[in-house]
């Protein structure tokens, strides 16, 4: 039988890495191993601002991959946790079996809305500064031939 609060808390926790597929659907799951990989990019992107510091480009193209990734992990764990229990029964556990859910998946639920929002607000602010940022960096837009300035 597989636990609808479970799945829900695997997602929360490991998630980004794909565990929750597993879960649920083994490691013959192909969109399982999709997760790892830009999951372990994030990171290297972030171990990549610890040792050469902030105007790393590089960088500002690998972490928002962590972002995301934790996001969709997120969005994963609410979407099971708020699942009703005969669906989640009727598609993870066959016919005639019958789960109770209580209040673990809620609070997942809560954890997962929290931590999945406050990911991608972060992940959309980085992404914003770092393009402008860049942009600003290139220097001002110039028109053909003539020299003037992006409002001139």
């Amino acid at each position: 039988m597989k636990s609808k609060t479970l799945a829900t808390w695997i997602a929360l926790i490991g998630g980004s890495l794909g565990l929750h597929r597993f879960y649920l659907f083994g490691f013959r799951d192909w969109a399982g191993w999709l997760h790892p990989a830009p999951t372990l990019l994030g990171l290297y992107g972030v171990q990549r601002v610890l040792d050469f510091g902030q105007d790393d480009r590089l960088s500002w193209a690998l972490i928002p991959l962590l972002g995301v990734s934790v996001s969709a992990a997120m969005l994963a764990a609410i979407v099971y946790g708020l699942t009703p229990d005969q669906k989640w029964d009727r598609r993870f556990n066959g016919p005639g079996r019958a789960s109770h859910s209580g209040w673990g998946a809620v609070m997942g639920v809560v954890l997962a809305l929290l931590l999945g929002a406050g990911v991608l607000m972060a992940t959309i602010a980085f992404s914003g500064q770092r393009f402008f940022e860049y942009t600003a960096a290139a220097g001002p837009l110039t028109k053909a031939g003539r020299g003037e300035g992006r409002w001139g």
